[in-house]
């Protein structure tokens, strides 16, 4: 009789056997497909082996995020800044040792001009709330300069939206709802509210997708809502609406939105109804008057001209019909899914237009009138510090807070196949978004912003972040040196 081990030793040899025989029969079948297929060169000629290309390409991302890239060479966020955001998130200390791998020689690169004798501890103070639209009927007064930018749910999930909102009522900043309107979750955690309407209207269109002033006034009445931001462009396509695939329209974000289920949702490239810079004042004051709030509108810069001739317009008729803030995006793309041409190659970098768009504001009396918000993958402190030199009142940050919810870059975000459940309406991948977590996050993050660019105020000589100036910030150049701000983009205030 044969024992146990012989027995054993029996079954996995088979078991050896029937593996084999089973990869080499799977091996033939690509084999046989492989060869008889004519779309793929490469497979056709190399059968089986071919297949291993696409594989590592899908794959070489991961790689190189994991294993190959340098802390600073990523993009479009590198490894170095999204370690500061989950140190940030944490609760931890945020201090690195060693030094910095920060290489500041490469051109473009911000430095900040330290001060010989700074505040001392006790005369630091907090920016104090700036006044948004003084002339509305509701103005609103903005408690942080550090706020969340626009992520429609649709684009981002229910939990994520969920965590968002009870984060930035957490850290007292206000929460873009992005152009897909006011869900339920936007509200639930008490958060300020800026309601965008983009080019399709949702959640404030009628059924041929033009503005319904009962659905605006309707969510005027919420007292959350505190500014409306008409979407003219983004960052990530400027000339192009919003992209909603298919795959991500539930019935609930159909409701929420005013459109159907079951095919993807494209905003027109432009609203209809503004063709001329008189259309867009009319429809600014329209809005204004329906709701009783500031309204502003979001854009990205190409040239000075447009801004010129808005601005003239706004001198012309009165600037009682001025925006009451303009949210200026940068050409260097956004959270939303684009067409790559557009997102690679349409606008101006907010490191040019946000200087050049603060100078035209002082230039036409306008800067106490308008203010202006800086959106574009300013979401570590010095980039921060940056923006409020250059010249802004506010800065908005989108792809920051996913970092804060434990976004890994997976680039992702137009599959519904998010690993971390933040922009996918897949239940199973949600499960790993759990609000009562994420929303501490949340908190930290813009905390911690605010914090170490008041830090980085005091270090150059000011008591508070809203009062850097361009000559507290030098830019490398490609010669090794380094200029100040003020020297590349003139304060016309100081000129």
């Amino acid at each position: 009789m044969m024992d146990w081990a012989g027995w054993v030793f029996q079954i996995l040899a088979f078991a050896f056997v029937f593996v084999i025989g089973l990869a080499a029969l799977i091996a033939v079948i690509f084999f046989i497909i492989d060869r008889s297929q004519t779309e793929d060169a490469v497979r056709r000629n190399y059968p089986v082996i071919g297949r291993f290309r696409h594989i590592f390409t899908e794959l070489g991302e991961f790689f190189r995020q994991y294993f190959f890239a340098m802390d600073r060479e990523e993009l479009p966020f590198n490894r170095a800044q999204r370690d500061w955001v989950k140190r940030a998130t944490s609760g931890k200390g945020n201090t690195v040792a060693f030094g910095s791998t920060r290489n500041i020689a490469v051109p473009g690169t911000p430095i900040f001009v330290n001060a010989p004798f700074p505040p001392l501890d006790n005369q630091f103070a907090k920016s104090e709330p700036m006044v948004i639209g003084a002339g509305a009927r509701k103005p609103y007064h903005a408690p942080s300069f550090f706020n969340l930018s626009g992520m429609s749910y649709g684009a981002i999930s229910k939990p994520a939206v969920q965590a968002l909102s009870r984060g930035a009522k957490e850290a007292g900043i206000w929460m873009n709802t992005g152009e897909g309107g006011l869900s339920p979750y936007h509200l639930e955690g008490g958060a300020d509210i800026v309601f965008q309407i983009g080019t399709a209207k949702y959640g404030v269109r009628d059924k041929n997708g033009r503005l319904d002033d009962a659905k605006l006034r309707e969510v005027a009445e919420k007292p959350q809502v505190k500014m409306f931001e008409l979407k003219l462009a983004q960052g990530a396509k400027p000339g192009k609406g919003g992209i909603l695939p298919a795959a991500k329209i539930t019935r609930e974000i159909a409701e929420i939105r005013g459109i159907e289920v079951g095919a993807d949702s494209i905003s027109p490239n432009r609203h209809e109804e503004i063709g001329s810079w008189d259309d867009l004042l009319d429809y600014l004051a329209h809005i204004r008057e329906v709701t009783g709030k500031p309204v502003g509108i979001k854009t990205v810069y190409g040239a000075s001209a447009p801004f010129r001739e808005l601005f003239e317009t706004i001198n012309r008729r009165g600037p009682e019909l001025a925006p009451d803030f303009i949210t200026l995006d940068g050409g260097e793309g956004g959270t939303g899914a684009s067409p790559l041409p557009l997102m690679d190659l349409v606008g101006v970098s907010i490191r040019e237009s946000l200087p050049e768009v603060a100078n035209l504001l002082r230039a036409y009396g306008l800067k106490e009138r308008i203010r202006l918000v800086a959106s574009a993958k300013l979401m570590v402190p010095g980039d921060v510090a940056w923006a409020l030199a250059a010249g802004a009142d506010f800065v908005t940050s989108a792809r920051g807070f996913m970092f804060s919810l434990g976004c890994i870059q997976a680039m992702k975000c137009n599959k519904n196949t998010c690993p971390t459940g933040i922009t996918t309406h897949n239940p199973r991948f949600q499960k790993g978004l759990v609000p009562e977590d994420k929303y501490k996050k949340v908190a930290r993050y813009a905390t911690n912003i605010v914090k170490e660019v008041e830090t980085i105020a005091h270090s150059v000589g000011v008591e508070e972040p809203r009062l850097m100036r361009r000559e507290h910030v030098r830019i490398a150049q490609d010669n090794g040196g380094s200029i100040l701000l003020s020297e590349l983009h003139p304060d016309i205030a100081q000129t």
